[in-house]
């Protein structure tokens, strides 16, 4: 819930210095590793929503899956584990490169 609230935060600061009246969408994006339950995180914003400006808005969530870059090769894959060894080339030395986001992507207003 807190992470709702925060994030609500930031879109009603961004609503009140554009001048806008009524939230109609927002989009955000999830990382993987946040272990957001993307239901959850609607079922928040649907509660924390109502009797405000964003009422009736709906809630895009992007999930974003943890991706790693292997330094020796460059393959860039898909991490089902935290500790992987590249599938390109057996290396040991992967940075992961997405998968802890939480981003606010953009938002429609009128």
């Amino acid at each position: 819930m807190s992470i709702t609230v925060s994030m609500m935060d930031i879109v009603s600061e961004h609503m009140r210095k554009n001048s806008v009246k009524r939230l109609k969408g927002l989009k955000v994006r999830v990382g993987e590793l946040k272990a957001l339950e993307p239901e959850a995180l609607k079922f928040c914003f649907e509660v924390c929503a109502r009797g405000t400006e964003m009422e009736g808005a709906s809630l895009d969530i992007e999930e974003v899956p943890v991706m790693g870059r292997c330094s020796g090769c460059g393959t860039e894959f898909r991490m089902e584990g935290l500790f992987l060894p590249c599938p390109g080339c057996d290396g040991a030395e992967v940075t992961r490169i997405s998968g802890n986001e939480l981003e606010i992507v953009s938002m429609v207003a009128e």
